[in-house]
């Protein structure tokens, strides 16, 4: 089974990226093998607008067969689902180490798209209420 990894670099024990869309770096390999793993850079990681899209659509056409991620927005998800690829979930170090799980059988899938990163207060202001409003 062909798999996917978010990372934030191009080595093998980089640390792990929370994010799809955004992620520095995707880390393909063969579920049997890591020996054979092929680091590349997302190309929509940069992107203005629709980088879950392009980054979904990304690694659609490269084969995978399952995603290894923290977190998927929802067109993202929408474009992984349409493809039949399940989505894991890991909160951990490196993508050595979401390899590791995945291969253990201790990942949860993704099923629901989960909230947008930095929450409440990211906005204008800081969620601090300001002085005379």
């Amino acid at each position: 089974m062909k798999i996917v990894i978010t990372s934030t670099g191009s080595d093998f024990d980089s640390t792990f990226s929370p994010t799809f869309g955004r992620c520095p770096f995707f880390i393909f390999l063969e579920e049997e093998q890591a020996e054979g793993m092929e680091a590349v850079r997302n190309p929509a990681s940069e992107a203005h607008g629709g980088a879950g899209i392009q980054a979904a659509q990304f690694v659609v056409d490269r084969g995978v067969e399952a995603v290894i991620t923290g977190r998927v927005g929802p067109n993202a998800m929408d474009v992984l689902r349409a493809a039949n690829i399940p989505i894991y979930t890991f909160h951990g170090d490196t993508s050595r180490q979401a390899f590791e799980a995945f291969k253990s059988g201790k990942l949860q899938e993704q099923t629901e798209v989960q909230g947008r990163m930095g929450g409440r207060g990211a906005g204008r202001g800081g969620g601090r209420r300001r002085a005379g409003f």
